[in-house]
């Protein structure tokens, strides 16, 4: 990519989109073409077909999703899967159509089977059943990744897609309703400790363990991939280390300050198990985070809620 070349990246307001774009703009890109979902709904199709003839990108980035943690992937199953599938199918076609130079779609870790051997490689999609809460999410994600294979191999198009593990950083939300954990619980002790509350609720057991990724670090790797990056393999980003949920909790509580005392709701589900990326093929590559997870933490809530 050249400093004048022209880039789109869909969902540039999210959290992922917004560090693409702060990555970009550090690096000297000044040609980066931006719609909010006001000005473009990625879902329909004939507004996305107007967009890319008009502008004619070189490159894109496909940040763009409908997102949510647990509660929020169980309640609004159908439009998860609807205009997710919308979305990927309009903006990778037109971009097919339209001959942009390469593509990178951003996937999630949540595509690979509930119970995954850990760590998990890139080559165990779709060897087993996803996690039930968020299938519908999944099923869309896996499309668009055999999207952009589909397109590489009829085509030739130079699409690449990447699964970033779970995200945390600027622009978060931290919505309790359908916020993701490390930010809910954030929230959640945030709160507490405002209101001088004596206990927090914490949905499930505790024992699940997740790898956290600073979206600073996606940013540097999708832009990594995007300099150096072409094939089939969807590319797994993530720091390959986990940290159990009490122990998240713990160390959020602990940066937050917070005295009282954790309550563990074991009605509430606890999702998958544990989901930890092998990140052998990315190191490969030569990319590697820097981002630490109580040294990310503590700039996010300062950030957020200081």
């Amino acid at each position: 990519m050249n400093k004048t070349d022209k880039i789109y990246i869909a969902g540039h307001k999210g959290m992922v989109g917004s560090a693409i774009v702060r990555k970009l703009q550090q690096e000297g890109y000044t040609n980066l073409v931006l719609r909010t979902s006001k000005e473009l709904d990625l879902t329909n199709q004939q507004a996305v077909i107007d967009f890319f003839k008009a502008e004619k990108p070189e490159y894109v980035f496909l940040a763009a999703a409908k997102v949510g943690g647990i509660e929020a992937n169980n309640t609004y199953r159908a439009q998860f899967l609807y205009e997710n599938l919308q979305i990927q199918s309009n903006v990778i076609h037109q971009s097919y159509v339209y001959k942009v130079k390469k593509l990178l779609f951003l996937a999630s870790s949540c595509i690979y089977p509930k119970l995954a051997p850990q760590p998990i490689k890139e080559s165990y999609l779709l060897t087993g059943e996803l996690e039930p809460t968020n299938e519908p999410y999944a099923i869309a994600k896996i499309a668009g990744i055999k999207l952009c294979e589909s397109y590489f191999k009829q085509y030739g198009c130079n699409f690449i897609s990447v699964m970033p593990t779970n995200l945390y950083g600027p622009n978060d939300t931290y919505d309790l309703k359908n916020s993701h954990v490390l930010p809910a619980l954030l929230r959640k002790f945030h709160e507490a400790e405002k209101n001088k509350s004596t206990s927090v609720e914490v949905w499930g057991s505790g024992t699940p363990k997740r790898e956290f990724l600073h979206v600073n670090d996606l940013a540097n790797a999708c832009y990594h991939l995007m300099q150096t990056y072409q094939g089939t393999v969807s590319v797994n980003i993530g720091t390959g280390k986990d940290i159990s949920i009490k122990d998240l909790a713990l160390l959020i509580q602990k940066i937050v300050g917070y005295k009282g005392v954790i309550n563990w709701n074991t009605s509430k589900p606890d999702g998958t198990p544990r989901k930890l990326l092998d990140v052998s093929l990315i190191h490969q590559l030569g990319w590697k985070h820097t981002i630490e997870l109580e040294e990310g933490i503590r700039a996010v809530y300062k950030e957020a809620f200081k």
